[in-house]
């Protein structure tokens, strides 16, 4: 089972937020995430494993302040101990960042890299926001890997059709370019041909002038 949240800003659309019901159910989280998921966890304490799925293109930084906090408090809410304190820190970080090994307990992850994981502190419980997101929550029975499969299925149709666009611009490009060189090489031949065309006509007309004058030098010598 995993509970869906949803969550929105003022100046943005909606957010899905999902948790698994137990650390069982964060191991499918966590191999089946996309990434586009951020994952959030009470710091040093026991908590579930809440994720954020932000819109294609959207990167960590982009996470509007609200849906952030939103985020935030259900991780804390979700923790046994840090339900109970204040000030509490939540770390987040890309689902791409998390290390899964052979050798870590059931739930339990590492990172890939530190310097990606960051922290948002909850000074103390806020229960506006929690009933807000109550008000949303849904129970699903997903089928986690053939919605990843879906998605990368439809993220590979996107990149075919994007390189399949590339190579017609730059078909039309190469047509375009051969055009152009034929028509340079027309009006460049038209050039040569106009200037052979006047120097043919100037000799022409230069033999008219000349054929003329030894008419009239005949017909004045028959005189």
């Amino acid at each position: 089972m995993v509970f869906y949240f949803t969550s929105s800003s003022v100046n943005s659309s909606a957010y899905t937020i999902y948790m698994g019901k137990d650390k069982y159910e964060n191991e499918d989280l966590i191999k089946y995430g996309w990434p586009e998921d951020i994952w959030f966890h009470v710091d040093k304490l026991s908590s579930a494993h809440v994720y954020l799925r932000l819109h294609k293109g959207e990167k960590i930084e982009d996470i509007p302040k609200e849906v952030l906090m939103d985020c935030a408090h259900l991780v804390k809410a979700n923790s046994i101990q840090g339900c109970k304190m204040n000030n509490v820190n939540v770390v987040y970080t890309p689902w791409s960042n998390l290390k899964k090994t052979a050798d870590m307990d059931v739930g339990q992850i590492g990172f890939h890299r530190q310097k990606d994981v960051k922290i948002v502190t909850v000074e103390k419980k806020v229960n506006e926001i929690l009933n807000r997101l109550e008000k949303t929550k849904m129970e699903r029975f997903p089928d986690l890997e053939a919605e990843k499969e879906c998605r990368d299925h439809e993220e590979r149709n996107e990149k075919k059709a994007q390189i399949q666009e590339m190579k017609r611009r730059e078909k039309e490009e190469m047509k375009k370019k051969r055009e152009m060189d034929e028509l340079r090489s027309y009006s460049s031949l038209m050039k040569v041909e106009n200037m052979s065309s006047n120097q043919l006509d100037g000799r022409l007309k230069q033999d008219l002038r000349n054929l003329s004058s030894t008419k009239n030098l005949e017909a004045h010598l028959e005189k």
